[in-house]
């Protein structure tokens, strides 16, 4: 099964980060990634923007476009990974080694992934 891996944190206090505190914590996340990419199960890893580049999309009866980030958390998305899994334990094992990895607070959360591509049938709930 894939697991998305979603990336949370302060991104006040990730984007407040020197050079130095930047370079040592994509490093040892690093370690994890090259882990996961020998054992076959690393799927597409993305950093994204600062919410400030962020664009939201409300749904209604007419879609509102709104400038920025307006998800109502304290902590924002700042990434993901995509990792094959045998099961909840073993994503809940792989985020916990992302979480050793990294250097700040924040949190991991895990979603069982369903891939959709249109005319094919792929994957539980597709």
């Amino acid at each position: 099964m894939l697991y998305a891996i979603l990336c949370y944190d302060s991104e006040d206090v990730v984007c407040s980060w020197s050079p130095e505190e930047e370079a040592a914590a994509m490093a040892k996340l690093a370690v994890v990634r090259q882990k996961l990419a020998d054992q076959g199960r690393l799927g597409p890893v993305a950093r994204l923007l600062p919410t400030t580049a962020a664009t939201t999309v409300r749904k209604g009866r007419e879609p509102l476009v709104i400038d920025g980030p307006f998800a109502e958390t304290k902590e924002q998305l700042l990434g993901f990974y995509i990792v094959e899994c045998a099961s909840l334990e073993e994503a809940v094992e792989t985020a916990s080694d992302l979480a050793r990895a990294s250097s700040s607070a924040g949190a991991y959360e895990l979603r069982p992934l369903s891939v959709f591509l249109p005319g094919t049938a792929t994957g539980e709930g597709a």
